[in-house]
């Protein structure tokens, strides 16, 4: 309840600070990109609860001969590298705070089809809110291995508190400015994570009992192997 409380206040006060931010950012996305000026993606939340992601476009809609989607590598553009390297992308998701579907602090809301991929233990990530940010990003971002992510998001849920989410929002502002980690090595942003050989035998356990997905309408739904959530964020 305290999390929550903080979470809503502390974005409404801020709020005369990063508004004007947020409509100059959307502006040049405008100039920049094109319309529409956001990226919109379900992406499970708090107990696997999807809910509409809000981010700023960073990545061109080019796509192939057969209408697939071009690697992030071409999509991704100068613009949309200054805003991720400045986390400037990631500032529409306090309208996802406001409505409680997120936390300033937390794990980091990935993609609907790693569902099926967790270990149990990489599953409780999802006992929490998802964050804006989380110990992830202020332990390397994108420059940590799937592993090591996963290891500091269920670190943070079992050692959760109100003064370590002030003080990983006190590192966050240090690694934005430092923009260290933005991408993996080779990777324009972050290889899709598939689940390795020492933990197949915990996630076919987690698979085989289902994964109820809760809509946002309430109902649940099962998704079994293969079912897919859209793909990388732009």
């Amino acid at each position: 309840m305290l999390k929550r409380a903080f979470d809503f206040f502390a974005v409404l006060v801020t709020l005369p600070l990063w508004l004007p931010i947020v409509a100059v950012v959307g502006l040049l996305v405008r100039l920049k990109l094109g319309t529409p000026i956001f990226f919109r993606q379900k992406r499970p939340g708090f107990h696997g609860e999807l809910f509409e992601l809000l981010k700023f476009r960073t990545m061109t809609d080019a796509r192939d001969a057969h209408g697939q989607p071009l690697p992030d590598a071409i999509r991704l553009t100068p613009f949309g590298r200054l805003l991720r390297s400045t986390s400037l992308d990631e500032l529409p998701e306090l309208w996802n705070v406001l409505r409680g579907e997120m936390s300033l602090v937390g794990p980091r809301p990935l993609l609907v089809q790693y569902l099926e991929r967790y270990s149990p233990r990489q599953a409780r990530r999802h006992e929490v809110r998802p964050g804006m940010t989380g110990l992830v990003q202020v332990r390397g971002r994108n420059s940590l291995t799937w592993d090591d992510k996963f290891e500091w998001d269920v670190r943070y849920v079992e050692t959760r508190s109100f003064w370590l989410d002030l003080k990983i929002l006190a590192l966050t502002l240090k690694v934005v400015l430092v923009r260290d980690g933005i991408s993996a090595a080779g990777d324009a942003t972050m290889p899709e994570f598939l689940p390795n050989e020492t933990n197949l035998s915990g996630i076919q356990e987690f698979r085989n009992s289902g994964i109820s997905v809760v809509q946002n309408d309430g109902s649940p739904e099962v998704r079994s192997r293969g079912t897919t959530g859209g793909g990388k964020s732009p």
